[in-house]
Parts: structure tokens; sequence; C-alpha cells
């Protein structure tokens, strides 16, 4: 790899690791304008104490994102937490259930009421792409995209990014949140995350 290229990379990386600072996170989450993932709208419903036979059954559940997004409409009325998701907060929650339900075999009701949701819960999309995709390119080049899950996965897949410590399902899953939340208009993307919009 050459000195420019590395060069390169690092950039991105000392401007993230500047980002993550406490002091500056306080004053401004600069990420903010980037949808909510699966994880933190899955958070928001356990904390909202939703009735617990409600909850176990999505513990528990296994459906396909359709399946999900009709059983979460059906339990609207019952679950108030639900009601304040817009339809696409409801798609992407439904998302996020399809490749993280039902919860590794020992987590449940009793483990989720005492644990920290931010590390109990598994990561979604938008954990992976701040995570992940950011070690050699601003967020930007991700986020402003609009591509078809093949084409994200046709990319994840090159030489250059296999490298990233990712499952398959769990770029899957990456791919899955950009095609429902990507797109994002560049006059929506703070200034200061604006350079290096690229395309791949």
């Amino acid at each position: 790899m050459s000195f420019i290229r590395v060069l390169l990379c690092a950039i991105p990386i000392v401007f993230s690791a500047l980002l993550a600072d406490p002091l500056l996170a306080q004053k401004k989450d600069v990420f903010a304008f980037i949808p909510a993932g699966g994880r933190t709208l899955f958070a928001q419903l356990v904390v909202s104490h939703p009735p617990a036979d409600e909850l176990q059954a999505i513990l528990t559940g296994k459906r396909t994102r359709a399946e999900w997004l009709a059983y979460l409409k059906s339990k609207a009325k019952g679950v108030p937490a639900l009601q304040k998701f817009s339809e696409q907060e409801q798609i992407t929650l439904a998302d996020y259930l399809t490749f993280n339900m039902p919860l590794a075999s020992g987590q449940g009701l009793a483990d989720l009421a005492k644990a920290d949701l931010e590390k109990a819960l598994p990561p979604d999309g938008r954990d992976f792409a701040l995570e992940k995709c950011q070690g050699c390119h601003i967020i930007t080049v991700v986020i402003t995209q609009v591509r078809p899950v093949p084409a994200w996965l046709g990319t994840m897949n090159k030489p250059s990014h296999a490298r990233i410590k990712l499952s398959r399902e769990q770029r899957e899953a990456l791919a899955s949140y950009l095609v429902l939340n990507g797109g994002i208009p560049i006059d929506d993307v703070p200034e200061e995350l604006r350079a290096g919009g690229a395309s791949y």
C-alpha cells in the first residue's frame, strides 16, 4: 500500500477519533442525521415497558421482514412505543428483528431487564456503518448513495472490503439497512461531513 493511500485511509480515522471525543459529543451529535437503526428502535420499545407476553413473543419469534412488519402493526395498539414509530422506523425495526430474533440462547426478559441494552442487543446496520465503513472513508460516501442490496454486497466482497470483519449475515444486515435508510440528500449531511462524498 502506497504512502498516499495510507495517509488517505488515516485521515478519516483521525477525524472519527476527534468526533468520538466525549466533550464534542456533549455539544453536538454529528451523526444524528443518520436514521436510527433497529437496535436503537428495539431498545426504545423495551424501555417503554410493553406487555411482558408481547416482548417475550418478539424475543422468541422467527419471521421474515414482511411478517415482522405485519406483526408489529397488529400489536401497535397494545405497545405504545410502536405507535410513535414512523412507517420507515417500523420497517427498519422489522428488518432488524429478521436478522436478530430469536435472541441467542439464554437471553430473555430477565436478562434484558437488568442489562445495558446498548451492549446486550446485537448491533444493527447503522452501528456497522459507523464502526466499519469509516475505517477508510468518511461516512458520507456510504449514506448518500442509493444502491440495491446486491450492489452493496458486491462492494463489500471486493478485496478492499473483504478484510473488514463482518460475518455474511452482518454484511447483509448492513446492506439492508443502507437500502432502507441510505440515499440521504447531501443537504441533510452536516457541512463538516460533506467532504469526500464520492461514490464507489
